[in-house]
């Protein structure tokens, strides 16, 4: 069975940090493109940053560029988002997704497997 697993969200205050892991079980996820979308009540689901297998190549959402960075460890099977400088407007559902046959592209119909989310919530 294949899973990814979110872990990391939770209240935080504007201006401050989380950092969420996504740890991948089932199969080896090394070679699989990882990215990270979000999801707020009554929006559609949004990109939000995305890393190559290798990690040499990553793409990031406007609306974080700069203040979230995303990185992964293919030894422990896990990609990391460090989020900073978080704002009301970052509250949201956060989901991991992987896919092996892709580069870091922000398209979510393109990623085949997908966690269940967590939830970070920003107060102002």
């Amino acid at each position: 069975q294949v899973q990814l697993v979110e872990s990391g969200g939770g209240l935080v205050q504007a201006g401050g940090s989380l950092r969420l892991s996504c740890a991948a079980s089932g199969r080896t996820f090394s070679r699989y493109t990882k990215a990270w979308f979000r999801q707020a009540p009554g929006k559609e689901r949004e990109f939000v940053a995305a890393i190559s297998w290798s990690g040499g190549s990553t793409s990031y959402a406007n609306s974080v560029k700069g203040r979230f960075t995303i990185s992964r460890d293919n030894a422990k099977n896990t990609v990391y988002l460090q989020m900073n400088s978080l704002q009301p407007d970052d509250t949201a559902v956060y989901y991991c997704a992987a896919d092996p046959t892709i580069a870091p592209i922000p398209r979510a119909y393109e990623y085949h497997y997908w966690g269940q989310g967590t939830q970070v919530t920003v107060s102002s």
